[in-house]
């Protein structure tokens, strides 16, 4: 989706698309605002989605999808459910915005009878192979989710058929100081340099090094090596003061594309921030983070299946 860096997951893997996720085909029109009918209903009766990912239109796009609402009309029923007397967005909040700008009084709906729970699922789908929407954007849709409904990220990752390190990746990066999510937002750096950031154990260094990145404008892989070395000098500072020698003279090696390729395959598969350090040719460490110990919990259960 980057989103993280690496590359963006296949179509296939972003979500089943919104028929699957619903369990029903589409009907045809109906005169009758019924669930499960299509209908032409007021716009001014229908409310946004609170469950919606998305809060920023780019105006651009929107005014061409309202010229060509004023030509060809809306082609594809929004998809909306009863509330409060009115309805209330599902799916198409594009759609109903231009249908607006067009002068439309009415746009075609199709009325489902759908859950809270069910409706946020849907916004995230929708949503989810849109590549104008911000990672943060997501990672915020994400995290509203989980906290919403007190479900797993496991769980979350299965309901819309994505990775799980894809979910915990993108969640991961609202941990990031609001200097770097701000910069992040606004494309100043990408999702990979924010991901590179995260394994820095003090926000200062985060913004500190994400200012680099701007100024200087340095790579991922340059910032994942800053990030070592910022590291790994915080640790022999911590063994200096407790009185021992540092390992300042220990030669660091760089990581050849073999084993970069095997941290990013360790970092997908445990759903965890995974370092690997080389001091030599054949020894050296991996470092794998935890969050929480559930976190714990989940990546140990992970090392023992696969032992």
């Amino acid at each position: 989706m980057d989103d993280f860096g690496t590359q963006e997951p296949s179509r296939r893997r972003l979500g089943r698309g919104l028929n699957a996720l619903l369990g029903m085909a589409p009907t045809g029109p109906s005169t009758e605002a019924e669930p499960g009918t299509s209908s032409n209903i007021s716009v001014d009766l229908i409310d946004r989605n609170p469950f919606q990912p998305r809060h920023e239109f780019d105006p651009a796009a929107l005014n061409e999808l309202a010229d060509s609402i004023r030509q060809h009309g809306v082609l594809q029923p929004v998809l909306v459910r009863s509330a409060g007397g009115g309805y209330q967005l599902i799916a198409g909040e594009r759609r109903l915005i231009a249908a607006k700008k067009a002068g439309l009084q009415e746009i075609p709906c199709r009325v489902l009878a759908l859950t809270d729970q069910q409706v946020s699922e849907v916004a995230l789908e929708e949503n989810l192979k849109r590549q104008d929407l911000n990672v943060l954007e997501k990672a915020t849709a994400f995290q509203g989710y989980l906290d919403r409904y007190g479900c797993s990220i496991e769980e979350l990752s299965r309901r819309l058929s994505l990775d799980r390190s894809t979910v915990s990746n993108m969640v991961r990066l609202l941990e990031l100081p609001e200097a770097v999510k701000a910069d992040l937002r606004s494309d100043k750096i990408s999702a990979g340099h924010a991901r590179a950031l995260l394994s820095l154990k003090s926000d200062s260094d985060r913004v500190t090094l994400c200012d680099r990145i701007q100024k200087e404008g340095l790579s991922v892989r340059k910032i994942e090596e800053a990030v070592r070395d910022l590291n790994a000098s915080l640790d022999d500072s911590v063994v200096s003061i407790k009185g021992k020698k540092p390992k300042s003279q220990t030669t660091i090696v760089e990581l050849t594309p073999h084993v970069l390729s095997l941290r990013d395959q360790l970092r997908d598969w445990l759903g965890a921030s995974v370092e690997i350090t080389l001091a030599a040719r054949d020894q050296g460490k991996i470092v794998i983070e935890f969050q929480s110990s559930d976190d714990f919990e989940r990546i140990v259960g992970k090392l023992h299946r696969a032992a």
